[in-house]
C-alpha cells in the first residue's frame, strides 16, 4: 500500500507567536497564508506558447520588470525576462501545471512545481514597510513598490520574492528552510513597532 503524506507547514511550531500578532489589534500583523500551489514556468515570451498563454491559463504573464498580473484565481509574478511565478489556489498544483503544460504545447519551456519549496508570510500593518526596510535594501516606499510590483530580493540575509498587496499589506515569499529563520527575524524586528504602541 502506497504511503501518503500530508504537508506540514515549516512554521507548524510558530502557530502561537504568529497567532498572536493578530489577536493584538495592533499596527502591525503577520500570518502564513495557507500553502499555495506555486509553479516555476521558464518560457520565451515572444513565443507562440506565451501568446496563447492567457487564454488557456486565465492570466497574462506580465513582461514589465518586476509586476504581477491576476486572472481567474492565478496569479503570475515576473522574475526574470523569461520567468515566472504562478501562483493558484491551494490543492490545484496538478491541474495549474496540466493547464500550463497545454499552453505551451511543443514550446521550449520549463514547468516545475515548487509548491513544497516555498511558503508565504503576510505582513500587514501601517509599519509593515518600514519593518521590512531593517532588513530589506530595495525602495519600498508605496509611490515605488506599489500594488502589483514584486521583486526578488534579500530580507535578513534570505532570498524571498516579496508581492505588494497594497499600501499596508505585503507578501513574503520564502523557502521553507528559512522559514522559521525570517519569522523569528521578522517578530523580532516588529518588537519597536508594538512595543511603541503599548
Amino acid at each position: 500500500m502506497a504511503e501518503t503524506s500530508t504537508r506540514r507547514s515549516p512554521l507548524a511550531g510558530h502557530t502561537d507567536r504568529l497567532a498572536a500578532t493578530l489577536r493584538s489589534g495592533g499596527a502591525l500583523r503577520i500570518e502564513e497564508l495557507p500553502s499555495r500551489a506555486q509553479l516555476d514556468l521558464r518560457l520565451d515570451p515572444s513565443g507562440p506558447g506565451a501568446r496563447g498563454f492567457a487564454g488557456a491559463v486565465g492570466v497574462a504573464l506580465p513582461v514589465e520588470p518586476g509586476t504581477t498580473s491576476a486572472g481567474t484565481g492565478v496569479e503570475a509574478l515576473w522574475l526574470g525576462p523569461d520567468e515566472w511565478l504562478l501562483v493558484g489556489p491551494p490543492g490545484t498544483e496538478a491541474e495549474l501545471t496540466a493547464r500550463v503544460q497545454a499552453a505551451v504545447g511543443d514550446e521550449h519551456a520549463s514547468v516545475v512545481d515548487v509548491s513544497a519549496q516555498h511558503t508565504t508570510l503576510l505582513l500587514a500593518g501601517p509599519r509593515a514597510r518600514d519593518v521590512l526596510a531593517h532588513g530589506c535594501s530595495i525602495d519600498l516606499h508605496p509611490r515605488v513598490f506599489g500594488a502589483g510590483r514584486c521583486a526578488q530580493t534579500m530580507l535578513a540575509r534570505a532570498r524571498v520574492v516579496l508581492v505588494a498587496d497594497g499600501p499596508d499589506a505585503l507578501r513574503v515569499v520564502v523557502r521553507s528552510s528559512y522559514a522559521r529563520y525570517l519569522a523569528d527575524w521578522l517578530l523580532d524586528a516588529m518588537t519597536e513597532y508594538v512595543a511603541a504602541e503599548a
